[in-house]
């Protein structure tokens, strides 16, 4: 989650972010033996997860030199940046109000109601509460509660249609 990033780490890496033009989503953070493991995730400001490969790689370069500069971890480390991807993260409260109507996965740092993960579709969020319809009955997630939560894409018979592709390839002069 966001608010879970340390604040050292998050000082280096989000200004970089936005200069890029992005916003910081999450960073996933492994320590343990060496390398470590740093996974950046990084939206548009609009929130529609058109990060390319290419900016990822910038980011990541800038953010690497940076952390390399600070002399911020103690060991090796593997870093990693990526976009929000079709299974998307929702780490910040404004993830979840773009993730409205959507189907998610949401753990809880405790049991709510007697369970820890609530998979169903959020039916709004608002006053940092998520509320999710899980078999029919209706459960309220505290923003602060939530350990980790993502969207869950759903895919359709167009997402495998061979034509399709190759519609838009020939759109992109490729074909």
């Amino acid at each position: 989650m966001y608010r879970d990033i340390p604040e050292d780490l998050r000082a280096l890496i989000e200004p970089i972010v936005q200069d890029f033009g992005f916003e910081l989503v999450d960073v996933a953070l492994h320590r343990g033996r060496s390398p470590w493991h740093v996974r950046i995730t990084l939206d548009t400001p609009q929130g529609d997860g058109r990060v390319s490969i290419e900016r990822c790689a910038e980011v990541s370069r800038e953010v690497g030199t940076a952390l390399d500069a600070a002399d911020w971890a103690p060991c090796a480390y593997q870093l990693e940046v990526s976009s929000p991807g079709l299974d998307r993260v929702l780490a910040r409260e404004v993830d979840f109000v773009r993730a409205q109507g959507v189907e998610v996965s949401i753990e809880t740092r405790r049991p709510l109601e007697g369970r820890r993960r609530f998979r169903g579709e959020l039916l709004r969020f608002e006053a940092g509460v998520a509320r999710v319809r899980v078999d029919g009955r209706e459960y309220p997630v505290p923003f602060a509660e939530v350990a980790k939560a993502h969207s869950i894409y759903r895919f359709t018979p167009a997402d495998f249609d061979d034509r399709g592709s190759r519609e838009k390839a020939n759109r992109r002069g490729r074909g």
